[in-house]
């Protein structure tokens, strides 16, 4: 998706080789015109799963799980990752740990919105270990509901997540696929690679 593409490249930062900072627009200040067209492509995608579900993690998977519920006309669920007084019956729990913040969570969902009836697709911000997607891919199965797809805002291809969701035969589907950040610089795994003479 280019216009993501060239928002990563103009407003993200590269902290190191493996850490992307995109918080002025994806998960700290949310740009909507972008995750507007970013729910647009996921349902551009996705059109033909008769998805009744979104499933996203609080809290940077919310904005485009949000947008690409209006566009599919579905309900999006996020997993909490703290407790509340008013989440305390009939939860779906998984672990998920963070590299980035170096913690582990106990997420969870209310089981009264999903069932097996339900045919899910899981969106996130980020697909990196794969540690998220995994967790949230544990949660709709406790429901017995089916999980049609994996929707990533950027994927950090020279990691292993998504390599381990294919493993699994899920479908992924990442609007901006990063394979290099090396030298402070963002490389994307469409660019050409410009070859030695």
């Amino acid at each position: 998706m280019r216009l993501l593409e060239e928002k990563i490249k103009n407003d993200g930062l590269v902290l190191n080789d493996n850490v992307l900072k995109v918080d002025s627009f994806l998960n700290h200040q949310i740009d909507p015109v972008l995750m507007n067209e970013v729910g647009k492509e996921f349902a551009l995608r996705f059109k033909e799963e008769s998805i009744t579900k979104i499933v996203t993690i609080e809290s940077s998977g919310i904005a485009p799980a949000v947008f690409a519920g209006l566009h599919l006309n579905v309900p999006v669920i996020f997993a909490r990752k703290r407790k509340s007084l008013t989440l305390i019956d009939d939860l779906l729990t998984a672990s998920v740990h963070s590299f980035t913040k170096d913690e582990t969570n106990e997420i969870s969902i209310s089981n009264k919105y999903l069932n097996s009836n339900d045919r899910v697709l899981i969106i996130d911000d980020f697909l990196a270990n794969g540690q998220a997607a995994l967790a949230l891919v544990d949660l709709v199965q406790q429901a017995q509901a089916n999980v049609t797809g994996i929707g990533i805002v950027i994927e950090k291809s020279f990691q292993p997540g998504s390599q381990k969701l294919n493993d699994l035969g899920l479908r992924v589907e990442s609007l901006a696929r990063i394979a290099s950040l090396a030298n402070g610089k963002v490389k994307f795994i469409n660019e050409k690679v410009e070859e030695l003479i």
